[in-house]
């Protein structure tokens, strides 16, 4: 891959990442079912493993395509 096109492909990856995070609150990432908190007044434990799994099947989906050209 050439310098030039290592740059766009870059950008269009701050580009996504920026709008996921725009979006965030309306996506409901962190709070998806499967995501798992508990704890009590003095500590919280949080364990994302639903937003986790669907990030890994976004993520793998997107890598095979990228990975056909």
């Amino acid at each position: 891959m050439s310098p030039g096109r290592a740059i766009i492909a870059l950008g269009i990856v701050i580009v996504v990442a920026g709008a996921i995070l725009e979006f965030a609150p309306a996506l409901r990432l962190g709070r998806l079912p499967g995501d798992f908190t508990f704890g009590n007044q003095n500590f919280r434990v949080f364990i994302p493993l639903g937003t986790s799994v669907l990030l890994s099947i976004l993520l793998t989906v997107i890598l095979a395509l990228m990975n056909r050209r």
